[in-house]
């Protein structure tokens, strides 16, 4: 079984400044952190691992300080990383992001499982994982709270949706992106570390993945960004009901009907 993890490195700021050509996230000098969604894509991989064999690949598109999270990743116990790194990358949006991961996937071969966290918190869009699988032309199962059964040809999962889960089956090769229900992420260990530190990251660019330059960076990315710009501040105002229990609670319903809230 072989399964590849993507992951990403993420601003660890709410405060990170938007370029006002490229209406990108300003990356540089800002301090970074593993996704923490894709910690839990991380802990099925090695878990899956552990139950039926083979190997967990992390894979990251990312500036040349993204190694840390590819050592992070080495850390937790799968066994190597690679690292996509080149200029050309710059500016990728999501679909041309996917299309960079699906190609270097392509390149790695052989491959049954690729695990995703269900999204990233810089951009919030969830559709990097759901992008590769279109890619590659595979199947593909979002918001996974359980794997319940995998075999050489197929995996079973729970899949979270708005009015509780359903069970689905799909063919291997498949994707599959994961919620924080399925699992708690173990943390590095000492040995762990000492392990990441001897290994070596590869830096595969464009012509080693075989990717169409049209297609990547910021002039292959179909998505324009016209405007972008935070929130509006929330109105927050405190009120305090004072009262019987019974006095303070039919105060209170009145207060959230006058809101429009219930």
């Amino acid at each position: 079984m072989k399964i590849v993890v993507c992951i990403k490195q993420v601003p660890a700021t709410n405060e990170a400044k938007i370029d006002p050509e490229t209406k990108r996230i300003i990356r540089e000098g800002v301090k970074a952190i593993l996704n923490p969604f894709d910690t839990y894509a991380l802990e099925e991989g090695i878990q899956l691992r552990e139950k039926f064999g083979g190997e967990v690949i992390a894979l990251s598109m990312g500036p040349p300080k993204a190694e840390q999270i590819l050592r992070e990743a080495l850390a937790l116990g799968v066994n190597r990383a690679i690292l996509l790194s080149d200029r050309n990358f710059a500016g990728s949006d999501t679909w041309a992001t996917s299309y960079v991961l699906a190609q270097a996937i392509k390149r790695i071969g052989q491959v049954d499982l690729v695990i995703c966290g269900k999204q990233a918190i810089d951009g919030d869009t969830a559709q990097v994982g759901p992008g590769i699988a279109a890619h590659l032309g595979w199947e593909q199962a979002t918001y996974v709270m359980a794997v319940e059964e995998l075999s050489s040809s197929c995996i079973r999962v729970k899949r979270m949706h708005e009015d509780g889960y359903d069970i689905c089956k799909i063919s291997l090769p498949a994707l599959i992106t994961v919620v924080k229900d399925v699992n708690i992420p173990r943390v590095p260990t000492l040995k762990g570390w000492l392990f990441s530190l001897k290994q070596d990251i590869p830096v595969w660019k464009p012509e080693d993945i075989k990717a169409v330059k049209t297609k990547i960076g910021l002039n292959g990315s179909p998505t324009m960004v016209v405007k972008i710009e935070p929130p509006p501040p929330r109105q927050t105002r405190t009120k305090r009901i004072e009262g019987t229990a019974r006095e303070c609670a039919l105060s209170l319903l009145r207060e959230l009907r006058s809101r429009n809230i219930i």
